[in-house]
Order: C-alpha cells, then structure tokens, then sequence
C-alpha cells in the first residue's frame, strides 16, 4: 500500500527509537545503561494503585465522557487554580490518552495549514511532527545557553509575523531542564500583548519537580485567559507512564468543544481505571510528589558533579524536570558522541538533533544512583579512549 504523504513526512521519535535499540542489546546479553528515556524510576505510589484496583472491582470498565470524569476535571481545575490567577472550572478541562495527545489535539484544533507556529529550541521531539500533521509551519528559533535556553523578548518579537498562530513553550523545559522565571515570563507576556491573535500552547507537565526555584504557571496571566492552553498530567510527577492521562485546560469554550469533537472521533474516551487512578492522585495527598522531587534533585545534583569531571561536557546546570543537556560540539556532533557511547560505554542517551540542537545530547537521570555513577564512569572512560 502507498502511504500517505504525511505520514512520511513525520521523523520517528530518537527517544523512543533509541530505547528500543537498547532493549534489542539487552535481550542480546549486553548490560546497556538506558538514559534515553524520560520515565521516573519509582513506582506508581501505593494509594493510587490501590485506587486502580478499587476502580477495577467497581466495574469502571465502560465508556464514559468525552472530556473526562467530572471528578478528574474537578482535581485538574483545582491543582491547576493553586498555581494560577485564572480561576479554572472542570469545564474548561479536556482529558486525554496522556499529555501527548492533548497537545495534539489542541495542534489539531487551531492550527490551519500554512499558519506558523513558534518553537523555541531545543524543545521535545514531539512537537514539530505534530504541526507538520496538522500542516502547519514550524518556526524553530534556537535559544542559547547563555540565556539559560530560554526565549528572548527579542526572539518572539522578530519571529511574528502575520501568520504566528501559535507559541508553544515548555517550562519546566524539556530536554534543557530549563525553569522560566516570572520576569522572564513577564517580558513574554508584554511582547505576547501586542498580538492578540498569536495564541499560547503552555506545556507544565513537569511543574511539581523545580529545584530551587519557582515554577510560574501561563496561568498567572490573566490577559491571556482567552487564548492561554495549559497542558499537565499524571505521568512525570505521579510515575505513572502508563497510565496516559494528561488534559488541557482552556476558559475559551469554544475551542475546549472543538478538541472534544475530534477527541470523540479519535478514542471515545480516556480509560475509565486509568481516570479514577489519576483522580486519587490529583485530590490525595502531594506528599509523594515532594518524595520524588527530592529524589530528583538529589540525583541532579550528583549527575552534574559527575557531568563536570568529564572533559568537554558543557552544561547549564537543570533546574526542573530530569534530564541534562550537556554540549558536547569539543567531542563531536551529538548524533555521533550518542553512537559511540551507545556502542563503547553501552549508555544509551539521545542526540540534540532530535530536539534541535545537534551540538548536545540528552541524559535523563530519572534512573537510580547507582545506574547514574555507572553510567557516568563509563562515559568519561569511553571518551577519553575517544
């Protein structure tokens, strides 16, 4: 069969493919050390599988609504409102199969072919595939380490035009670790005034895990109430992956009704078990959010002690989510160090250029202390044989 020309216009996720060569190595005999992938460790905590389990013997084994159980859009809107000055009610939360797909429905919904929709690299691997389905432009604009791989004032500014649609930003950042601070997010704002019609994409799936700073919501801007789109989910910072559960939440009715359609058309609904799992952890206690968080920064912290011993490693230290992005050009290109550490250390970790900078690569530190002590021993070794 021909495939349609769309579909092969679309990149395969690196990080995905990478995983999948290390699991091939492994079930080979080789003792790969996977850091490729952006999944905590931990397991989902207890009373949210207990809560699983409960749904399971409770029969929530049928359809249910389109935009989500009214308990979970109830959780979602008051987690959301702790952080935010935009008061949101559970009709302004659509939830999905995982935070993927609300963003892509959200692309899908507002974006028209030929309009552009801004990126600021490097950013998740996603996210491009997903307008070039929608035939929308992508407009990369690349920040810089010096600017803590955050975008400019400047930077959004040149890069409108009458066809900006859409900024998409992710904060805390994905692969950088990058946190946006609220000045910096108040120049954006200012510059973000001055066209109304470029609407706003805010990615926080990974808000709860911040080190010593603040993660600041889209949501604390009420000018843009009416075209602000904020994404989260259970899967970073409840570990629970598998679950896929993630929503948007949006004051515009209008667009959450247009999401709603096309996600009608698309799954019916997001899993009954995997919704009431979501909603006890979103309405239970947080504090096994702070257990992880405190697990990550301890684990950033040593990664960067690590990172730093190692010749050519260059990095801004992470201050969110779990994952440095050291540039390693003093070595070579980031598709090459990536191949060579993956065939000469066994540590499988992801080229820059899946996310726009082929200058770096990606080590997620959501692995143990003893796999991050390994999996750094063998890289420093590995390259200094290089």
């Amino acid at each position: 069969m021909k495939i349609a020309e769309r579909i092969e216009r679309l990149a395969e996720s690196q990080s995905l493919q990478m995983a999948a060569r290390c699991q091939q190595m492994r079930e080979q005999g080789v003792d790969v050390i996977g850091m490729s992938l952006g999944e905590p460790d931990m397991d989902t905590p207890q009373h949210i599988q207990q809560a699983a389990q409960e749904a399971v013997a409770n029969h929530w084994s049928h359809y249910g609504p389109v935009r989500g159980l009214p308990g979970l859009r109830e959780a979602a809107a008051m987690r959301q409102n702790e952080r935010s000055k935009i008061v949101y009610t559970a009709n302004d939360v659509l939830v999905s199969v995982g935070a993927k797909m609300a963003i892509y429905n959200a692309i899908q919904t507002i974006i028209n072919p030929g309009d552009e929709v801004i990126l600021p690299t490097p950013c998740w691997v996603s996210y491009s595939e997903m307008v070039k389905v929608a035939e929308g432009r992508v407009v990369n604009i690349a920040t810089r380490m010096e600017d803590q791989y955050c975008l400019t004032p400047d930077q959004l500014r040149k890069a409108i035009t009458p066809k900006t649609r859409l900024l998409l930003l992710c904060t805390p950042n994905n692969p950088t670790g990058s946190v946006y601070s609220r000045q910096q997010l108040d120049e954006l704002v200012a510059v973000l005034e001055e066209y109304p019609q470029v609407a706003v994409l805010a990615d926080e799936i990974y808000s709860p895990l911040v080190y010593g700073v603040e993660a600041v919501s889209f949501a604390q801007y009420p000018q843009l109430a009416d075209r602000l789109i904020v994404i989260n989910g259970v899967s970073k910072a409840y570990a629970m992956t598998g679950y896929r559960i993630g929503w948007m939440l949006c004051k515009d009715a209008k667009f959450i009704s247009g999401c709603a359609r096309l996600q009608g058309q698309q799954i019916t609904c997001a899993t009954m078990v995997a919704q009431k799992a979501a909603e006890a952890a979103m309405k239970g206690s947080q504090d096994c959010v702070e257990d992880m968080r405190k697990v990550f920064e301890e684990r950033k912290e040593l990664i960067c002690k690590l990172a730093a011993e190692i010749p050519g490693f260059k990095f801004d230290e992470p201050k969110g989510a779990f994952y440095l992005f050291p540039n390693v050009s003093a070595i070579g290109s980031g598709d090459q160090v990536v191949e060579y550490l993956l065939e000469k250390a066994h540590v499988a970790c992801v080229s820059g250029s899946a996310f726009g900078c082929d200058d770096c690569i990606r080590l997620s530190y959501a692995i143990s202390t003893e796999q991050i002590k390994e999996a750094m021993r063998r890289i420093k070794e590995a390259l200094s044989q290089r």
